[in-house]
């Protein structure tokens, strides 16, 4: 599960203050895969890094009692001064998982051969992204975050063995996608939500979310 209570965000833009949150509480409990609609510029992203703890609320409270995965595609959680080996030894320990078995399993996942030793960063985007993807599918959460705004590997086998791994972890797993496409939405979720002016709007249903937003975007 995790809960907002009364959270806040908001940011300085230089010229007024926009805001993301405003005092926004709701819940998604364990086997309710929600999606979110909102217009491109209005916090996704933040929304997002926020229910994994990558960023804190102004104020209120966010409450998680189950493991929440960093979102699909987030590329700021390796060390650039560290090879991809050392790396996912390091995620291994900041999980108790064992790092044999991490190190192993992201070396076959990413195929990045020689580079596998090397400093990630001295990787391309590409090859970041597949070690980045593999770390995420490494480890095993019960919500799974996707933002459609992040970047993903780019390399077509690499894409077939992860989007496989990835199709059959989602179908035991909670999902929380935030999008500004409701067919985006369809592939994951049935209940949905909108955000509007700080707001969260949920739903039972996709269609209801998509009445709304809609009408609020293109009315």
């Amino acid at each position: 599960m995790i809960e907002f209570r009364d959270v806040s965000k908001s940011f300085w833009t230089g010229t007024q203050r926009k805001v993301i949150l405003d005092r926004a509480s709701f819940r998604v409990d364990l086997g309710n895969s929600l999606g979110i609609l909102a217009p491109n510029g209005t916090g996704k992203t933040t929304v997002i890094n926020m229910m994994c703890g990558l960023e804190k609320p102004d104020e209120g409270e966010i409450v998680r009692n189950c493991r929440v995965s960093f979102p699909l595609g987030f590329m700021g959680g390796v060390m650039g001064r560290l090879s991809g080996k050392e790396n996912a030894r390091f995620i291994a320990g900041l999980y108790g998982l064992d790092p044999d078995y991490l190190e192993a399993y992201c070396r076959w996942l990413c195929e990045l051969k020689e580079y596998f030793e090397m400093p990630v960063g001295t990787y391309s985007a590409g090859m970041r992204g597949r070690l980045c993807f593999a770390l995420l599918l490494a480890l095993d959460f019960d919500i799974y975050l996707i933002d459609e705004g992040m970047p993903g590997a780019t390399d077509a086998e690499f894409n077939r063995k992860a989007g496989q791994i990835l199709r059959d972890r989602l179908e035991k797993s909670t999902i929380i996608v935030v999008s500004h496409q409701a067919s985006t939405l369809e592939k994951f979720c049935r209940s949905a939500a909108v955000l509007l002016d700080g707001q969260l709007h949920m739903f039972d249903t996709l269609e209801e979310a998509k009445q709304l937003y809609d009408y609020q975007t293109q009315g």
